[in-house]
């Protein structure tokens, strides 16, 4: 492989694994123009969006584009990507070091496990449920709920791939068990009950994300994350009014 191919393999990589990480498009273009600059190439052709990447080198025949296929939250992979790149910038590895790391950092099945994601759900919901002026008699109902609302999400999401399918059901799921709780008088308020149930899959890394790609040019990627936000939302919304439409 070629010094410039393998840069231009090294770059797209690495823009792969921070885009389908949930990075802003601000933070994945400063780490790929550092890549690629401290690897030689004086003017890299960058160009990126939420569902694919490109570049090329400027005098030279090479250019190539990377899929984005998959996109989740994982903050983890985000910074073990910048580490890497300044530690290539530091010199302290060489670029054939990194594209070996980011090749393992990308197979590499590096997660939290359901078990936890479950109980970290529950409580996000049961303590936003009383931050948002709830009752803390209503804490432990709003965690139950809230786990088993992220739970449904979470294997749907996991046997048909389908976010905003999962999200909608989800959100039915959390209004049904939230109107039971209050008419069985195992809870007070149903408002913050169902709204601390569904915090935890409120896509708030992603609208803050689309702000932030705006706010620094991005237009594209900026919009697409925005209406993807938005009909996150939407299907929320909708799964919640549907419930108490005919609650």
């Amino acid at each position: 492989m070629t010094k410039a191919n393998l840069v231009i393999d090294t770059v797209l990589l690495a823009g792969k694994i921070m885009i389908e990480n949930g990075a802003d498009m601000a933070r994945v273009d400063d780490t790929l123009n550092r890549i690629a600059r401290n690897a030689g190439i004086q003017h890299p052709r960058i160009f990126e969006t939420t569902t694919g990447l490109m570049m090329s080198i400027q005098g030279s025949d090479n250019a190539q584009v990377e899929s984005i296929d998959k996109r989740r939250i994982d903050l983890e992979r985000i910074s073990r990507v910048n580490d890497a790149s300044r530690a290539f910038q530091a010199k302290k590895i060489t670029l054939e070091q990194m594209y070996e790391y980011l090749q393992e950092l990308d197979r590499s099945t590096l997660d939290f496990g359901p078990l936890m994601k479950i109980i970290s759900a529950a409580l996000i919901g049961g303590t936003l449920e009383v931050v948002y002026g709830g009752l803390w008699s209503d804490m432990l109902p709003t965690m139950i709920i809230s786990g088993i609302g992220f739970t449904s999400y979470y294997v749907l999401n996991r046997f048909f791939h389908t976010q905003f399918a999962s999200e909608f059901v989800a959100a039915v799921v959390i209004g049904i068990l939230g109107v039971l709780v209050t008419k069985l008088h195992l809870g007070t308020k149903m408002g913050m009950i169902i709204t601390g149930g569904i915090m935890p899959l409120v896509p708030g890394v992603l609208l803050t994300n689309a702000v932030r790609d705006l706010l620094a040019g991005h237009i594209l990627s900026g919009a697409a994350r925005m209406i993807e936000g938005l009909i996150t939302a939407c299907a929320l919304g909708m799964g919640i009014a549907l419930v108490l439409r005919f609650s």
